[in-house]
């Protein structure tokens, strides 16, 4: 995926109870708005779930992570549709090898409201 600074990439996701169910099996986090449906029959989905959007574009990439910064705005719940939108701020060769690469992201619900902000920073070997 050629990247230049300026380039937005955008993902989106309509995240389901299974979602949910698995990754608290996989991550043990089991707090009770997570394994309980709320009034409207729907969970909470976990924090580091809703922050596989913009690790799923850096995956896209072939980013090697080095930083990560999430701020969690408001909550994600089962049937929301998450868009999720990454700004390359930084990308530069660093040496031969590898180019050194930074971006923000925003993500925002199906009402436009946003629940998750922050950053990344890490590299691509080449």
């Amino acid at each position: 995926m050629p990247l230049k600074v300026g380039d937005i990439i955008t993902f989106e996701r309509t995240f389901t109870k299974r979602d949910v169910e698995l990754f608290t099996e996989i991550s043990g986090d089991e707090g009770i708005h997570h394994i309980t449906p709320d009034e409207q029959g729907r969970l909470v989905v976990q924090g580091l779930l809703t922050a596989t959007l913009p690790t799923k574009v850096g995956g896209d990439a072939n980013v090697l992570a080095r930083t990560m910064n999430f701020e969690f705005l408001r909550p994600v719940f089962t049937g929301d549709t998450i868009s999720c939108e990454v700004t390359i701020d930084k990308y530069e060769e660093q040496d031969r090898n590898r180019m050194a690469i930074a971006a923000t992201f925003l993500c925002t619900n199906q009402n436009e409201k946003q629940v998750l902000r922050g950053n990344f920073a890490g590299v691509i070997l080449s």
